[in-house]
């Protein structure tokens, strides 16, 4: 095998096991950032909504906090089309470089930003204009960074390796639960609303100067410079989307799965501090320490539920999730206000079910496209689906809630969405084992080969 740098076109020889942990590693904490940035700014909800929304209505100001929080996903789609072919022409490493610094310094823009009673309503309209560039930011990073990880894994341990982008989205949660939970439990709750809430966001910036520099430390991905290589990148963006358009069915179906998977997402990770807080009466502590708790269980079974995504197929695994939340959303919800104990258990299975969709996202979204529109393709469907219904489901959760009274609202939003992706399941090619190279669309063009072979 050749490399890229001597100028031939030919295969990029496969990294070597150092390599490859460096690529999970440079994906895995600019995943961590993005998702530590949502994670706190969720679970600072009340204390960002007295700061810059103040109310004698606190459903008025928990909404206000809500909606700005739902505005970064409202750009998203435009940072997807922007970074997404941008990627694709001039390589996943360079532009996940560029997202993550904008990402990280407006994380930490926030925790610098002072509030209402400083600025007027000049606070809340910066406010607004440093989630758009979070969100015009990620827009760019998620699909960058599992397009970056689907193409250094190998084809047989793809699932397995993938999972870690998504151990880093946890991981990022978790982090941010933490901090918020420690600052609480150190601080006064006169200094955590006048202060102690900014402080998680000034943590960004060292996450972010650290995944800076373990990508700029690393090549592209061989599937990329080996296209890039045999000259067969697009080199203009119109023609990329025209490009794209062809892949239109890939588009609609990964749309469709990203609303199951970001309903579910949102509403057990951004938005259950609030319901915990507002519907179950928890203390912000305990809710917090539920959703660590959670979390972290979640956490060590991703890697497991990716390996066997390798052995039983990405569809097997999506089935089962699908499934299983649709069955036990009610009941679960139902079990989750009957005591601490029980929301605890409740949250956990949840979880559990939510894992089999989690641990194969890096696996099977890329996969769904040549890698000539991989970047693309996968950005901007994931980012239309998310900004459409991931943002946006803990503003919905909340608005139905205070129109039906009925607080299991979020089990019915979940199962509605379960009955979406398992329409696209159905359509959506098994893409386990098979090979991410050139420009054929994986499990159609590029065929698995047989596991144990």
């Amino acid at each position: 095998m050749v490399s890229q740098q001597d100028g031939s076109a030919g295969p990029v020889a496969e990294p070597d096991k150092k390599t490859l942990r460096k690529a999970i590693a440079a994906s895995a904490i600019g995943n961590a950032t993005e998702w530590f940035d949502y994670g706190v700014y969720a679970y600072t909800a009340s204390y960002i909504a007295d700061a810059f929304f103040p109310s004698e209505d606190p459903t008025a100001s928990t909404l206000g906090s809500l909606l700005v929080f739902a505005v970064s996903f409202l750009i998203r789609p435009l940072g997807g089309m922007v970074w997404g072919p941008l990627g694709d022409r001039l390589g996943r490493q360079r532009v996940l470089a560029t997202t993550i610094l904008l990402m990280a310094g407006a994380t930490f823009c926030v925790g610098l930003l002072p509030g209402y009673a400083t600025l007027g309503i000049a606070a809340p309209i910066l406010l607004i204009v440093l989630r758009m560039i979070q969100g015009f930011s990620t827009g760019g990073e998620y699909g960058g960074a599992a397009t970056f990880m689907a193409e250094y894994a190998p084809d047989k341990k793809r699932g397995k390796y993938g999972s870690f982008l998504e151990f880093g989205t946890l991981a990022g949660f978790t982090f941010g639960a933490l901090l918020v939970l420690i600052f609480e439990k150190t601080l006064s709750a006169e200094a955590m609303g006048d202060w102690g809430w900014r402080l998680p966001f000034l943590i960004a910036a060292p996450l972010g100067l650290i995944g800076l520099y373990l990508r700029s430390k690393l090549e592209d991905t061989p599937v990329f410079r080996e296209l890039e290589s045999k000259g067969e990148t697009t080199h203009e963006t119109k023609t990329q989307l025209r490009d794209l358009a062809a892949f239109w069915k890939p588009l609609v179906l990964l749309i469709g799965l990203v609303v199951t998977l970001n309903v579910v997402n949102y509403t057990l990770l951004a938005y259950m501090p609030t319901y915990l807080e507002g519907q179950i009466k928890l203390s912000s502590s305990d809710s917090l320490t539920l959703i660590i708790i959670g979390q972290l269980a979640m956490m060590c079974l991703l890697p497991f539920s990716g390996a066997l995504s390798d052995r039983w197929g990405r569809k097997t695994m999506w089935w089962i999730s699908v499934i299983g939340l649709f069955v036990l959303a009610i009941p679960l919800f139902k079990l989750m206000g009957t005591g601490f104990g029980a929301a605890i258990l409740a949250f956990a299975i949840l979880g559990l079910l939510y894992v089999p969709q989690l641990s194969t996202i890096s696996a099977m979204f890329p996969a769904m496209f040549p890698t000539h529109v991989r970047y693309a393709g996968f950005a901007i469907a994931y980012n239309v689906s998310t900004a459409l219904f991931g943002g946006t489901a803990p503003v919905i959760n909340e608005w139905l809630i205070a129109e039906t009274g009925d607080n299991i609202v979020p089990a019915y939003y979940m199962m509605a969405a379960c009955l979406i992706g398992a329409l696209a399941l159905i359509f959506t090619p098994e893409t386990r084992g098979a090979s991410l190279r050139g420009r054929g669309v994986p499990g159609v063009d590029t065929l698995p080969e047989p596991v144990g072979k």
